[in-house]
């Protein structure tokens, strides 16, 4: 009886262990019943993700001249997940400009002024301070194939839906639906070459 409890009390004691790492260093579930597993990984990413976002206004006021050569121009619009946020790029030709990214009650078009649906709890507008178009020529330099889903944005935690809301005397508007006001930051990226980007993150949690 004892030989036999001993080894019962090994086995177990064995398995235990092995047990530990596997639990510990296995990615973390999409989909499952068990909540441990879930909170735990949340919690790990929150406390190593970047503090200090708010959800105030974001603006800078400076505005590329017209006759620079090349003119800033919008000619893309891209969007990404990443461990703490997600990511909206607007790919800008001739350099960086300025911007107003702001929380607001409703985005409309430019110059219609017609309602811009968005799907979430909250709205962000961004506003780039270079047209979409050639100012010498009226082309068009971004054409997006739906103005009311610029990306596929299902299954991000953030963003709901990012929406064209036109480009009229300069400048070029966006409209961001977001799960909840999160707090967000916004910068520019210069390069490639004469090329920059316009970049807003949307934190997934405060």
């Amino acid at each position: 009886m004892n030989i036999h409890h001993i080894t019962r009390k090994t086995i177990l004691a064995t398995l235990t262990v092995l047990a530990v790492p596997a639990a510990a260093f296995a990615a973390p579930a999409l989909t499952g019943s068990s909540a441990a597993p879930r909170t735990t990984s949340v919690s790990t990413a929150a406390a190593s993700c970047p503090r200090g976002w708010g959800s105030l206004p974001e603006v800078n006021n400076h505005v590329r001249s017209p006759l620079s050569k090349p003119p800033t121009t919008v000619t893309g619009v891209r969007t990404g997940r990443h461990a703490c946020f997600d990511r909206l790029v607007v790919d800008l030709t001739g350099g960086a400009t300025g911007y107003d990214v702001r929380y607001v009650s409703s985005v409309r078009q430019d110059a219609s002024g017609r309602l811009v649906p968005l799907r979430g709890g909250a709205r962000l507008r961004i506003v780039v301070r270079a047209p979409a178009y050639d100012i010498s020529t009226g082309r068009a330099t971004y054409t997006p194939r739906n103005a009311n889903e610029l990306a596929n944005v299902s299954g991000y935690s953030a963003f709901r839906q990012v929406a064209f809301a036109g480009s009229f005397e300069g400048q070029t508007t966006l409209g961001l639906g977001v799960r909840a006001r999160l707090p967000f930051r916004v910068f520019t990226v210069p390069g490639p070459g004469s090329h920059a980007r316009l970049v807003v993150d949307v934190a997934h949690h405060w």
